[in-house]
């Protein structure tokens, strides 16, 4: 079910944002992810674009939420992938997009860009357990630009880099030369290309797209930057230690920085997952101008 202000905008070409749901249920503590969701579609808006936030409600895929729906994805909603999304739908349960579900749903109804914190990728300590994010696959199936602040703090970032290389996904710095490390603007692997503005991200997604490319990644490094690798190390042995697996490992990793840290990794989420969806809403309104 597309609401009706997000598919005047797509039938009449008019600039429109993909935001997830997983942010909201599982990315921060209750009320805070609501209120994320609302600031990132209040960022989209005043940029000129249009929010489609998504998610599964009431036994349906929905793509635009008003800020009620939003405060239904709660810590017990679904986390949604790619092979989730009909399953849950048909269940009847609340389900909360990944990167991944957005971005089948985004292929689906003709959405180009994604704004949201981070990708998934290749998991540490791979391929014992062979764990390989869906978003890596969604990707290559769906020409949508995602906007982010590189791949997810606790993940295996040089084999991450080297699956998009394969996979053929390009990979954008904006005004950076490195991929971000969600939390740290630095200490990443060099992009294979950097760009300095929006016009320019625009023109080589519509090129890409025109030979048939898949998505793209826009690496945005977040404002601010704090060094967390000492506590990703410690979250994934206590993760471990208390057999948290799968899907459950990110949002416990989640919650045990911002624990950790003071409440100093929460309000950089917080931040970078608004300015991503600026700067995907900054994108769309360049391409669309093309």
């Amino acid at each position: 079910m597309v609401a009706d202000e997000v598919r005047d905008a797509l039938e009449s070409g008019a600039p429109v944002v993909g935001l997830e749901t997983t942010l909201i249920a599982h990315g921060f503590p209750a009320p805070d992810g609501v209120a994320v969701g609302v600031a990132s579609e209040e960022a989209v808006r005043a940029v000129g674009a249009i929010p489609a936030t998504t998610g599964v409600l009431d036994g349906r895929i929905r793509v635009g939420l008003t800020e009620l729906e939003l405060e239904r994805f709660g810590p017990n909603a679904r986390k949604l992938g790619p092979r989730d999304l009909a399953a849950c739908a048909v269940a009847g349960d609340v389900g909360a997009t990944t990167v991944g579900g957005l971005l089948t749903v985004a292929r689906s109804t003709g959405i180009a860009f994604i704004g949201t914190g981070g990708i998934g990728g290749v998991h540490r300590g791979y391929p014992s357990p062979p764990d390989v994010s869906a978003d890596l696959l969604a990707l290559v199936t769906s020409p949508v630009v995602v906007t982010c602040s590189g791949a997810k703090s606790l993940l295996d970032i040089p084999a991450t880099m080297e699956y998009l290389e394969s996979l053929g996904i390009p990979i954008l710095g904006f005004c950076t030369d490195t991929l971000p490390l969600f939390y740290s603007d630095t200490g990443g692997p060099p992009v294979p290309q950097r760009i300095e503005d929006t016009v320019t991200a625009a023109r080589i997604a519509q090129a890409h797209w025109r030979l048939g490319g898949c998505g793209l990644l826009l690496a945005n490094p977040p404002r601010e930057s704090i060094d967390v690798e000492e506590l990703i190390e410690e979250a994934l042995v206590e993760a471990h230690a208390r057999g948290v697996r799968g899907q459950q490992v990110t949002p416990f990793v989640l919650a045990f920085l911002h624990e950790r840290s003071g409440g100093r990794t929460l309000e950089v989420n917080r931040r970078l997952i608004v300015d991503n969806a600026r700067l995907a809403a900054e994108v769309a309104v360049a391409f669309a101008a093309l």
